[in-house]
């Protein structure tokens, strides 16, 4: 394999090296003000929208309730209604954005379903590409995300921000 052949993921090492992370890091993040250090795009009183910090593609978001509740019966109404908003906006913006092919849109409830924080629900919203999956997936179990983290938070921010203001109470 020539060395131009060889495609790196070195950010993904802390995340594999580290310890399992203690408490809820969305009530970490959501604790600080919005910003790229903690990846939150936007924060409301009921809800927020924030980047995964292992995506698996460019523009992969979560979207949260700022009340920590691990299952969706255990929100208020309102809280329910303002998760699907956002959900149906952050299609819109990341459809503006990045331009592509589909969406996964999904949640894991509960650790035997596969969620990473079974304490904490949260809507995961990936952009998809025709081909996106493609023999790096396949072979190496290795995802190439082309774009840092801060640069999506700048990409997104402004615009996640400005949607926000409809979900203002």
């Amino acid at each position: 394999m020539k060395p131009r052949d060889v495609k790196t993921a070195p950010w993904r090492m802390k995340y594999l090296e580290g310890p399992p992370p203690s408490g809820c890091f969305i009530c970490d993040a959501l604790a600080a003000t919005p910003g790229p250090d903690n990846l939150v795009l936007v924060k409301t009183l009921r809800t927020a929208v924030m980047l995964n910090r292992f995506p698996y593609n460019n523009g992969h978001i979560m979207i949260v309730p700022v009340h920590h509740a691990a299952a969706v019966r255990d929100l208020d109404p309102p809280t329910r209604a303002q998760l699907m908003e956002w959900t149906a906006a952050a299609e819109s913006i990341l459809a503006e954005v990045y331009r592509p092919d589909g969406f996964n849109i999904g949640m894991n409830i509960g650790a035997a379903a596969g969620a990473g924080l079974a304490s904490h629900l949260h809507i995961h919203m990936m952009p998809r590409w025709s081909g996106d999956t493609n023999f790096m997936t396949t072979v190496a179990d290795v995802r190439v995300v082309p774009e840092r983290l801060p640069d999506t938070w700048e990409r997104l921010a402004s615009r996640f921000q400005s949607a926000g203001e409809a979900f203002r109470e």
